[in-house]
């Protein structure tokens, strides 16, 4: 006899080994069952309201998808990269920015004549017999040097710094708006937030305590007294830059500019003689030390922060305040007083005093 679960007639020919095997790829196994989206109600629930045999039930999560996970490892593949290259990169500065800046601290030197000032109607004639005579006009006078990268600065950011510097300085010193007092904004808009209270302060509220001078910041003459009486401004001097930190450049310039004056014409009631020498020329000499200093958003908002000013004007009379305004001494106009010493400021070396001499040999031969 055959076993309880046998048939009868005993286990079919080619029984568990050969028709077990025969069926096996059509047999669905559990997860194949539990994974299917239709399922078949219960006797139990066919007898209830369900007209439809069968459900749709939800769909098995499996984990993420195939995009899912691609863009994952694209994202974890930028990431990396952009951390790699912020490690290697030699000129990848800080996000921030560096310390606030530094008050500007101006020395401001008149220096007068030693006799008359000599003048003269011609004004390439004055240039020309003067130690000005080979100087450029306006800003060619201001060259850029050759930008050499620094241990943390780039070529591009060296010769951004060193053009922020030229740019200041032809804004303050060679803009006719800037020279007549008329305009201050063209320099304004160059420095570091940080600096904008003193520089406003200065002009607001002038004194000479070494912080607060506007001739400290630029240059800038008596409009009621003088004049330019030619806009070719002569210029020589030098510009240039060094590292002082990983996150600071410095530029340091040294300029003479040389104006050619004229005084403001007289009025209808003056003296013919009055009006004689209104209209002869003199030239007027100011030589400017300025130190500018630049982190990395001052490079990149084109900005920079003034840190010394260091001025020699003249002719000038000491008697005279040049802590607002130059009050120029013109064609034929002598000192009421002094300095202690001979100052040449086409000469390299600083003067010391707070007055000085305008050497002899500064003056045009006329």
């Amino acid at each position: 006899m055959g076993g309880s679960g046998d048939p009868p007639e005993g286990t079919p020919e080619g029984g568990p080994g050969g028709g077990e095997e025969e069926y096996r790829s059509v047999v669905f196994d559990e997860s194949f069952i539990r994974a299917a989206r239709l399922q078949e109600f219960s006797a139990q629930e066919r007898m209830a309201d369900h007209a439809p045999a069968v459900r749709r039930r939800a769909p098995v999560r499996r984990g993420l998808s195939r995009q899912a996970l691609v863009l994952v490892l694209l994202i974890a593949v930028a990431f990396g990269t952009a951390i790699y290259m912020g490690v290697r990169h030699p000129y990848q500065g800080p996000a921030e920015s560096g310390p606030p800046a530094e008050p500007l601290r101006m020395t401001v030197i008149p220096l007068a004549p030693e006799g008359e000032v000599p003048g003269a109607g011609d004004t390439d004639h004055l240039y020309a017999s003067s130690p000005a005579a080979q100087f450029r006009i306006g800003a060619e006078g201001i060259p850029l040097p050759a930008a050499r990268r620094t241990a943390h600065f780039s070529d591009g950011q060296v010769t951004n710094a060193l053009s922020i510097a030229k740019d200041y300085i032809v804004r303050s010193s060679l803009y006719p708006e800037v020279l007549t007092g008329d305009q201050i904004r063209p320099v304004r808009v160059l420095l570091d937030p940080d600096q904008l209270d003193q520089f406003d302060q200065s002009f607001a509220h002038p004194a000479a305590d070494g912080r607060h001078a506007p001739t400290g910041w630029l240059v800038r003459f008596d409009s009621s007294q003088a004049q330019l009486a030619d806009r070719s401004i002569r210029v020589q001097g030098t510009l240039q830059a060094a590292e002082t930190d990983a996150s600071t450049l410095e530029v340091t310039a040294d300029h003479t500019f040389v104006y050619a004056l004229r005084a403001v014409a007289a009025g209808a009631g003056e003296k013919a003689e009055a009006a004689v020498k209104a209209a002869e020329a003199s030239l007027f000499t100011v030589r400017r030390e300025l130190h500018f200093r630049f982190d990395r958003e001052d490079l990149r908002l084109h900005q920079t922060q003034l840190v010394v000013s260091y001025v020699q004007a003249g002719p000038l009379s000491c008697a005279e305040d040049s802590t607002n305004r130059l009050h120029p001494l013109l064609a034929g106009q002598t000192a009421k007083e002094g300095g202690p010493a001979g100052t040449d400021p086409y000469a390299t070396g600083g003067a010391t005093a707070l007055c000085g001499s305008l050497a002899t040999g500064s003056q045009p031969k006329v």
